[in-house]
């Protein structure tokens, strides 16, 4: 998995996912990276061992990156600008001679923060343009050794709520933020209610508009479905808390924000996770869809062979039984051809071996009604001979 820069949001998360892949016997291993850009990077290269990454939204193509699935955003990513507070807000957008961070090259946060400071009124011509972390930016600031810096994190942080806590530390609040959206559909809007940061000292002092992307889980399209399934309930485990800008179960989403969402991540969405996942642990639930997976061709087979040698079987025993029949319908033709007082003890014999078979034959349950009928046609025929014996006896 792709992460970021060590310190950061993603780097932060990507232990916590490591932690719960563990749990099911499912070994993650974390790279780190200069930010979203660079794990895009990383995920469209099939050599650099990269499945998984977070990535910004409004930064991914998915006509030119075919290979990319999204399996849904995790979590809000606002842009904070902040200022120290002895620059004076008014002329904020004069930075000659100020030094600005805008993130690492590399980073999400250097290629939103390009667009956006032009957009919102800044010019950063003259101004010394360094590329620190957000977590080297926080300490800077704090220190008074810059003057301004952009970030795109979420609120859970702990550089953001400490900056925004600072008395020293101003923040720019989004005007026309609709504006803003509106050109960029990415983009999101949030209320950072005032105070919310220290409500002693009323950090923020008023209600702070931000634009925000979303951050998406995005792996290669060819990843095992299983560990798809397994990122996913992951993030739901991780995303899915209520928090300063989403409610319950807001996250993990089934939103394709630049990428289209994997199957794996449709069917998830939409039914949860795969029925053997629920009931079973993750290593046997992953063996025995395996074991399906070859299973079913051969059944697709042996369903066919093995009704066909059932209707083998049963032909051939209705056969037996038949060749019975067979034998008694010749020594019924043999008794009517010959004349009432004609004598048939031969047919009487033959008969008795033909009972004799009849009651060694051994046939499955299935097929017990047609033996019995025989036997009773049998019994039929020999009633006949009975009747013809005692006949001839009384004219004699």
């Amino acid at each position: 998995m792709a992460t970021g820069t060590q310190g950061s949001a993603y780097a932060e998360f990507g232990e916590r996912y490591r932690e719960l892949l563990a749990r099911h016997g499912v070994k993650l291993e974390l790279v780190a990276t200069n930010g979203a850009v660079d794990n895009l990077a990383k995920l469209n290269d099939a050599n650099s061992g990269v499945s998984v990454a977070f990535v910004q939204g409004g930064i991914a193509n998915a006509a030119k990156m075919p290979e990319l699935v999204s399996l849904g955003t995790v979590f809000y990513e606002p842009v904070w600008f902040f200022v120290r507070g002895d620059m004076p807000r008014a002329s904020a957008h004069l930075l000659k001679g100020r030094r600005v961070s805008i993130g690492p090259e590399g980073s999400g946060t250097r290629k939103l923060a390009s667009e956006l400071i032009a957009a919102v009124g800044l010019d950063l011509t003259g101004a010394e343009v360094l590329d620190m972390t957000a977590q080297q930016s926080g300490a800077a600031l704090l220190h008074g050794d810059i003057d301004m810096a952009v970030m795109v994190a979420p609120w859970e942080y702990p550089v953001i709520r400490q900056l925004l806590a600072s008395g020293n530390i101003n923040t720019f609040p989004f005007a026309r933020a609709d504006a803003h959206i509106a050109l960029r559909p990415y983009l999101n809007k949030l209320v950072l209610p005032q105070g919310v940061a220290d409500l002693v000292n009323n950090r923020p002092p008023q209600d702070l508009v931000l634009v925000a992307p979303k951050c998406s889980l995005v792996v290669r399209s060819d990843l095992h479905p299983a560990i798809q399934y397994l990122l996913m309930d992951a993030a739901l485990q991780l995303h899915s808390k209520p928090g300063i800008f989403q409610k319950a179960g807001q996250f993990p989403a089934a939103e394709p924000i630049d990428l289209p969402l994997s199957d794996q991540a449709q069917r998830f969405y939409h039914t949860g996770p795969p029925f053997l996942q629920r009931y079973l642990p993750f290593w046997m639930a992953v063996f025995v869809a395996r074991l399906l997976v070859l299973l079913l061709p051969l059944l697709g087979v042996a369903y066919p062979a093995v009704r066909l040698l059932q209707a083998l079987y049963g032909w051939g025993m209705r056969q037996r039984i038949f060749r019975l029949y067979g034998e008694l319908k010749f020594l019924e033709a043999d008794l009517e051809s010959r004349g009432p007082q004609a004598p048939a003890d031969d047919v009487r014999l033959s008969l008795d071996k033909l009972e004799s078979k009849a009651n060694h034959m051994r046939v499955p349950v299935t097929f017990a009604h047609l033996l019995y009928t025989l036997r009773v046609h049998i019994s039929l025929v020999r009633n006949e001979l009975s009747q013809r014996a005692r006949s001839a006896a009384s004219k004699e």
